[in-house]
């Protein structure tokens, strides 16, 4: 299958991380390697990372003979350790987008996307429970939790009820499928803002691919292996993931906590980052030829000590 894939905020990612000649960089989602190519072509030397076995092959096709880049088939949630086994133990600069590949959302057989019929799947990697396996199994209280906790799905007990009446009748089996029993579950009125089953799908693929409980955790490991002077830029998509990622920056950031009538700091405590501007977002021009990067964000933090 053939691809359309546009890098989100690109220019931005690459000018981010400030990349020096010869200088070591992580891209730990590198899906088909665009921003990869963008830090090959600063001249920097690269390490790949990605948890989709279909991204790793293209990843080795695209990159084969080139002897600045490694290759590695896992999640970066696991960075540390993976880098750990490479002898890699600090690096002079960290991509992350958080966001889907354009590969899963656009092969309809995945299952990631609720406008095509296929087989509820959403799994990034090929094993563990399907968003089928979810759909049907789990019970109608827990699967609205999980409706509202990551995708501040309004009509979570709605759509949780809906859903456990259908399969009660015919197990959910398809995207299509998943897709109307959510159209007929919320109000008129809310099915004018978009499709209905966006955040429904969102937080199904959140659940199933583990994408939101070990990131603040990846995110502090991903700034320790930083050499100082040198940045981790994050895009995230939607609330949540941005959320995360500007706690997790802001706790790098954070200097003297003594009290404001102190005369004089007694915590000892220094800020070990900083950010690097504001949060980036899309062009309007970016916007219109790459619709899917409307919500993106991009933050950056560089390393002090």
């Amino acid at each position: 299958m053939t691809f359309t894939h546009n890098s989100v905020l690109f220019h931005e990612c690459i000018n981010a991380l400030n990349i020096r000649k010869d200088a070591l960089i992580v891209d730990c989602t590198a899906g088909l390697g665009g921003h990869s190519q963008g830090i090959l072509e600063r001249g920097g030397r690269l390490i790949c990372i990605d948890r989709d076995p279909q991204a790793i092959a293209r990843l080795r096709q695209k990159f084969a003979g080139n002897s600045d880049v490694t290759i590695i088939h896992g999640n970066f949630f696991d960075c540390k350790e993976i880098l750990a086994k490479q002898g890699v133990t600090c690096v002079s600069g960290i991509l992350v987008d958080l966001g889907v590949s354009s590969m899963q959302l656009d092969d309809h057989s995945r299952g990631f996307s609720f406008h095509h019929d296929a087989k509820l799947d959403m799994r990034m990697e090929s094993a563990g429970k399907t968003a089928a396996d979810v759909v049907n199994t789990m019970d109608e209280l827990t699967l609205g939790d999980i409706l509202k906790r990551f995708a501040d799905e309004p009509f979570h007990r709605r759509i949780a009820k809906a859903i456990a009446a259908a399969r009660s009748e015919n197990p959910i089996t398809t995207t299509l499928q998943l897709a109307h029993i959510v159209r007929d579950a919320v109000p008129a009125a809310a099915r004018r803002d978009g499709h209905p089953a966006r955040r429904t799908f969102q937080a199904l693929r959140i659940y199933i691919n583990g994408e939101i409980d070990r990131l603040p955790d990846a995110l502090d490991d991903l700034f320790d292996l930083l050499a100082p002077k040198d940045r981790l830029a994050c895009i995230s998509f939607h609330s949540l993931e941005d959320r995360i990622v500007k706690h997790s920056f802001a706790k790098h950031c954070k200097g003297c906590q003594c009290p404001p009538n102190c005369p004089q700091c007694l915590c000892g405590v220094t800020p070990r980052g900083r950010k690097v501007g504001k949060p980036r977002t899309a062009s309007p021009a970016e916007i219109a030829e790459n619709p899917r990067a409307r919500s993106a964000k991009l933050r950056v933090i560089e390393k002090l000590i």
